[in-house]
């Protein structure tokens, strides 16, 4: 059952809401000087939360021959403006990342965490784009040295699922359930 949304909810991430197949790239080895991708499939089904005020994002990666499911939380901070993500690897099931935080500016949403890499310090920042209703673009970076540089290690592109009718062609048939840092 759909819970009612509020209307003074936040539309920035509405663009996501949906099912989606994706394509990942993912450097084979990070903050190495590494230029080899590692491509895999995947899939995201994404629903609204907290009256509108987040969502849920369910994953399914296919990483050479293993399987595994990841979730994205996101909530708004109807005072700061700002919103929050946070990454739970289903293969770490206690063990939920330092949230990244940021917000939409041009259409453009671009989030930052301080968090550790391999015991060094870093920056993580997301960058979220639509490129369409039904393209989308992700990408996370790291820095080793205080924002001055950044390498991109992960990427994906979501595509939209098409949505299938009943038996009867009435109505989309229910969605299936269906991306970060250390997958």
């Amino acid at each position: 059952m759909a819970l009612e949304l509020m209307s003074s909810a936040p539309t920035d991430f509405d663009f996501v809401i949906g099912d989606w197949v994706v394509r990942h790239r993912r450097l084979k080895e990070r903050l190495a000087n590494c230029n080899e991708w590692v491509e895999f499939d995947g899939e995201m089904s994404t629903q609204k939360i907290l009256g509108g005020f987040g969502n849920l994002e369910d994953n399914i990666l296919r990483l050479n021959d293993e399987v595994f499911r990841a979730i994205a939380l996101r909530s708004f901070d109807q005072n700061t403006k700002k919103w929050s993500i946070w990454w739970l690897d289903g293969r770490l099931p206690s063990q939920i990342d330092v949230p990244v935080v940021g917000e939409f500016i041009d259409g453009v949403g671009t989030f930052f965490a301080n968090d550790t890499f391999q015991e060094i310090p870093i920056i993580v920042r997301f960058i979220w784009r639509q490129i369409d209703q039904n393209l989308l673009h992700w990408d996370q970076a790291f820095s080793a040295d205080a924002g001055d540089t950044w390498e991109t290690n992960w990427t994906m592109e979501f595509r939209r699922q098409r949505q299938t009718c009943d038996r009867a062609g009435s109505k989309p048939a229910p969605p299936h359930a269906s991306a970060a840092r250390d997958a």
